[in-house]
């Protein structure tokens, strides 16, 4: 079955729109198929701004009707201690919050973007999303990563070649509370760096410390401007570190 009659097949659905290429692509389709179909935004302390706007521009392109909903994720001590399975609490309680607006509305299923390429073995929130019945059509009907970039692609949307990007929350250590404080620091040195061109990189937070991670071929761009972002960011941190293993 392709992706298209999998969504007619469903009758309407609430999608989960992030603003990352697989939810976008996902909105798309639903659009195109012609069902009922509404996208819901979550507004939290774990999304940086730049996703939400991006969530809103594409909805706009696809013109589809879309809410955003405030979910403070800082309420929960299941998300802020932060344990190995914190991503499983916190998708439980925003998958449970779009449910809830999704019912009010009118609509039976909720689909969120998770694809064929993700490894949801070894992904706590992917339990969490099973557990209510949320459905993942992208990864039902066999399109990887790759695929759905080329199809985003021939779509024009603007999101097809955007990095994937992971919450702030995955910036923490397993076990070191999350403070609305630091995760303002943390999106506040990731945005720094973007205007330096930096781009599919992370600054993790160990302690007070920052680790910037970037692909290989970024490195140049770090030590380039070494003391500029020593400047910003222990304005910040105690001590600002490169790691020297690089994203893959």
């Amino acid at each position: 079955m392709n992706l298209v009659e999998y969504l007619t097949s469903l009758g309407n659905i609430a999608v989960a729109l992030s603003g990352g290429v697989d939810s976008s692509y996902l909105a798309y389709a639903a659009k195109q198929s012609g069902i009922p179909c509404k996208a819901y935004t979550v507004k939290s302390q774990f999304v940086p701004q730049f996703e939400l706007n991006d969530a809103k521009k594409i909805a706009e392109f696809i013109d589809i009707p879309l809410e955003i909903i405030d979910i403070d994720v800082l309420a929960h001590d299941d998300v802020t201690s932060n344990p190995d399975n914190r991503c499983y609490y916190c998708k439980h309680h925003v998958f449970t919050t779009i449910s809830e607006y999704a019912k009010r509305d009118g609509f039976t299923v909720v689909c969120d973007g998770t694809n064929a390429s993700d490894d949801i073995d070894d992904r706590p929130g992917m339990r969490a999303i099973a557990e209510l019945s949320v459905k993942s059509p992208l990864r039902d009907c066999g399109l990887t990563k790759s695929v759905i970039r080329k199809l985003a692609q021939q779509a024009n949307l603007f999101t097809w070649n955007k990095p994937s990007y992971a919450c702030l929350a995955t910036r923490f250590q397993a076990g070191q509370r999350i403070t609305s404080h630091d995760l303002e620091h943390i999106e506040l040195a990731e945005k720094y760096l973007f205007s330096l061109d930096l781009s599919d990189f992370r600054v993790r937070l160990i302690g007070n410390n920052a680790k910037i991670q970037v692909p290989e071929n970024q490195i140049a761009i770090v030590i380039k401007n070494r003391i500029e972002i020593l400047t910003y960011l222990k304005s910040m941190f105690d001590d600002v570190v490169l790691d020297l293993e690089v994203r893959s």
